[in-house]
């Protein structure tokens, strides 16, 4: 059997184009091999199955043949381009430029994406200044009134204008301009001055008391995020139905008693204040771990290849469900931040290869264990059900990034300010 030919058209960091050629014998053993699969499976009026002649199978299933050799073709290509070019792909490749005659040889363009080769000439010797915030009477005290509002119930106001940080009812119909006719009226429900609403929907809203309507003509803001509704006006009729007040419970030793085991608030406001205390750590340690990355991107020049920053940018996108329409400016405001992280992966892959730092079994496992007495479950139950999420493989990224941070810093000098 004839070889595949596959040479490499084109290549940059992160991305190669190869040209494949098959030779037309490849292409009609293939094409043989679809066909007794579809006579093995076909059944056809008139005969029995696995009998049915190879002539008729072709007619009757052409097109489901031609696909399934097609894709044997592109598996076997795929095979040898891998060995040949020794390709590090981070994807499966797309196909372009398919060609297909009968009789004629078969081909088209692998383009795939590649892990980039990365040498790293410097790991330490940089100095880090690690700042951990001081927490503040007020954090803590804003933290316990956050804790109140969640506690707190809400109740109907009745005769009175709402008031931002109020929770309302209302229907929004679209009113036909110079007119009292209205059509598609539309319940809302959300809290003042939360950005849920427009300004001048909740301008309106804030002069209403409960049971009132207005016919109000409201305008979209230039930076509304539906880019065809900006700066456009609608008429509307307002309805404000019911209006709902928190009512916050007393900061007292019963609201620290409600809260979990704490004899009286000055337990809770010490016990929030750890809390806090801990977040800050944990915040300065991730900006000692950034200001890392980013010496160690500077003094080995790393680049962040195109097509990986495209990548990410896709799954930003997919992430944040962003339309198509608003791709391109998306990608625009979001470039930056694809190429650090693309940046960071780099750096990170690359020490966990030379390091042989990735998590082990016996690592993944302990963690596991640890996670689930914190959850009050058993590990085994905890494992399935981060396997059935599919999350297992951010458990040990988690503890793989922590052997590698911990090797990194050991190479270099952390003050503390």
């Amino acid at each position: 059997m004839p070889d595949i030919l596959v040479k490499k058209t084109r290549a940059e960091p992160g991305e190669a184009s190869l040209e494949v050629t098959i030779p037309p014998d490849n292409v009609k053993a293939a094409e043989e091999r679809a066909t007794k699969v579809y006579q093995q499976r076909a059944r056809l009026p008139g005969f029995r199955q696995g009998k049915v002649p190879a002539a008729v199978v072709r007619k009757k299933f052409a097109d489901d043949i031609r696909q399934e050799t097609l894709r044997e073709l592109v598996q076997e290509s795929w095979r040898v381009a891998q060995k040949q070019e020794e390709l590090k792909p981070i994807a499966d490749p797309h196909i372009h430029n398919l060609k297909w005659e009968e009789g004629a040889p078969v081909t088209f363009e692998f383009h795939v994406e590649l892990k980039p080769e990365l040498k790293l000439q410097r790991l330490g010797g940089f100095r880090l200044t690690r700042k951990v915030a001081a927490i503040t009477a007020a954090q803590v005290d804003a933290q316990l009134n956050a804790m109140r509002e969640q506690r707190a119930p809400w109740t109907p106001v009745a005769g009175e204008k709402p008031k931002p940080k109020d929770l309302v009812d209302v229907t929004i119909a679209t009113r036909e301009a110079g007119t009292d006719e209205v059509k598609d009226p539309e319940p809302y429900q959300f809290v003042l001055g939360e950005g849920r609403a427009i300004p001048d929907v909740e301008e309106r809203i804030m002069s209403l008391t409960p049971g009132e309507s207005v016919d109000a003509t409201v305008r979209f803001p230039d930076d509304f995020a539906d880019e065809a509704k900006r700066g456009q006006t609608r008429d509307i009729r307002l309805t404000l139905r019911e209006v709902k007040r928190q009512q916050l419970p007393a900061l007292d030793d019963a609201f620290a008693r409600e809260m979990g085991d704490f004899e009286s608030l000055d337990a809770l406001r010490t016990a929030v204040a750890e809390d806090l205390k801990k977040e800050a750590e944990r915040e300065a340690d991730a900006r000692v771990r950034a200001e890392l990355i980013e010496q160690i991107v500077q003094a080995n020049n790393v680049v962040a290849p195109r097509p990986l920053v495209e990548r990410v940018l896709g799954m930003y996108a997919q992430a944040y469900e962003i339309p198509e329409e608003r791709w391109e400016k998306f990608a625009q405001e979001f470039r930056a931040v694809a190429e650090s992280q693309v940046r960071r992966d780099l750096v990170l892959d690359t020490v966990v290869e030379s390091q042989n730092l990735r998590a082990t079994e016996a690592e993944l496992d302990q963690r596991l264990q640890e996670l689930a007495e914190r959850r009050g479950m058993q590990a085994a139950e905890l494992y399935a059900s981060l396997e059935k999420a599919k999350r297992l493989r951010d458990v040990a990224r988690s503890i793989t990034e922590e052997k590698v941070f911990a090797y990194l810093l050991s190479q270099s000098t952390v003050e503390q300010a």
